[in-house]
């Protein structure tokens, strides 16, 4: 393989791993704020009783990391 394709010992990602690479990294973050707009967001104009949207906020958040976790191994 030519150097230019090469990083260090890894090879460089393809187009399309590199578009679905930064979609995941991108959706991280979506959820991550949105889950805690939920939290943190007391008049936000959803009719969400406070309970629900609480949980709702710490699974956002968890799904998120979890996201981030299959995406950094990946």
């Amino acid at each position: 393989m030519s150097k230019r394709f090469q990083v260090g010992n890894r090879r460089q990602k393809s187009p399309q791993k590199r578009f679905l690479s930064i979609l995941g990294l991108f959706m991280f973050i979506f959820y991550l704020i949105f889950g805690l707009l939920l939290l943190f967001w007391r008049s936000i104009p959803l009719n969400i009783d406070p309970l629900w949207r609480t949980v709702f906020g710490i699974l956002l958040i968890v799904y998120a990391f979890i996201r981030f976790l299959r995406l950094s191994k990946s």
